[in-house]
C-alpha cells in the first residue's frame, strides 16, 4: 500500500500482537517496524491529506482534528495494555519506512534512556475545580437563600456576600489542591504540573485550580486511585477529577525524542 507513514509511538519489541481489529488514522491498521531494539508503530496514510499544506488545511478542521485524535489515542491505548508505549505528537509522519528507521536510528540513545524510565509506569491526570458557588454564595448572614434585592444597597451588601464567599472558596480550594498534588506527588515517581484549562476550550464546569499528571508504577495504580477517591468528597464547593491510566503523554517529551509535525518527512 502506498502512503505516508504515520507514526504513532516508538517501544520495546512488542511482547503481545496488537488487537486484531484495530485500526488507525485514515482506517489502516498499524504495524510494528523494528529497527535494531526499537520498534515503531505505524501505519499508511495518504499524502494528500498529511502532505504539508494539506496537513495545514486539516489542522484547522475541527472535525478532522478530533476523528484523528480518537483514531491517534486508540492505537497508543492498545500500545498501552501490551507495552510501555513513547507516543509521538499526533500527525507525525515519514515518506517511507527508511524515514522511520532513519528517525530511530538518530533518536535511539534517547528513546532507550526514556523507555528504561517509564518501563512498567502509566500516567494518571488529576484535575482540581472549583464549583460555581450559585446559591450558596448569595446566602444571607444567617444561612437563609438570597432574597430577591429591594434596594441598591440591598444588592451592593449581595454583591459582597458573594464576592467574599467566592474569595473564601477559592482559597480553600488552591490550600486542598496544594496539599492534595503533595501528597500524590509522595506516591509517584514523578510529577507535572501543567496550566490550568480555560473552560470555554475544556467545557468543564468551574474554575481549574490544580492541573496535573502523575507517573506511577502499574502495581501501586490502585493504590494511587484510592489515595484519589479518599479526598473526592472532602471539600464542598470543590470537585476532584480523576483520568487515565494513559501512556505517559506528559513524562515523554523531554528529551526531545517526539518530531514536528512534518516528523523529519523528505516530502
Amino acid at each position: 500500500m502506498t502512503g505516508l507513514r504515520y507514526v504513532y509511538a516508538v517501544c520495546r519489541p512488542l511482547g503481545a500482537p496488537l488487537q486484531a481489529q484495530l485500526t488507525g488514522v485514515g482506517g489502516d491498521p498499524p504495524r510494528a517496524l523494528h529497527h535494531r531494539g526499537l520498534v515503531a508503530v505505524v501505519s499508511h496514510v495518504p499524502e494528500a491529506d498529511f502532505a504539508e499544506e494539506s496537513l495545514k488545511a486539516h489542522l484547522e478542521d475541527l472535525d478532522w482534528l478530533a476523528a484523528t485524535a480518537r483514531a491517534h489515542q486508540q492505537v497508543v491505548d492498545a500500545l498501552t495494555v501490551v507495552t510501555t508505549p513513547l507516543p509521538l505528537r499526533m500527525a507525525t509522519v515519514f515518506r517511507d519506512d527508511s524515514g522511520v528507521r532513519v528517525m530511530m536510528e538518530e533518536r535511539e540513545a534517547a528513546f532507550l534512556r526514556t523507555l528504561e524510565r517509564l518501563d512498567g509506569r502509566v500516567e494518571w491526570g488529576v484535575k482540581v475545580y472549583v464549583e460555581t458557588p450559585g446559591a450558596a454564595a448569595g446566602a444571607g448572614a444567617a444561612g437563609d437563600p438570597a432574597a430577591k434585592p429591594v434596594s441598591g444597597r440591598d444588592y451592593l451588601r449581595q454583591r459582597r456576600l458573594r464576592s467574599r464567599a467566592g474569595e473564601e472558596l477559592w482559597q480553600r480550594a488552591e490550600e486542598f489542591a496544594g496539599r492534595l498534588h503533595g501528597t500524590l506527588s509522595g506516591h509517584a515517581d514523578d510529577a507535572r504540573l501543567h496550566a490550568p484549562q480555560n473552560p470555554q476550550l475544556s467545557g468543564a464546569a468551574g474554575r481549574n485550580v490544580l492541573n496535573a499528571a502523575y507517573l506511577v508504577r502499574r502495581n501501586l495504580s490502585e493504590e494511587f486511585v484510592e489515595l484519589v477517591d479518599a479526598v473526592k468528597d472532602d471539600t464542598p464547593g470543590i470537585r476532584v477529577e480523576l483520568t487515565g491510566p494513559w501512556a505517559a503523554y506528559s513524562f515523554a517529551a523531554e528529551t526531545g525524542e517526539t518530531a514536528d509535525n512534518r516528523g523529519g518527512k523528505d516530502a
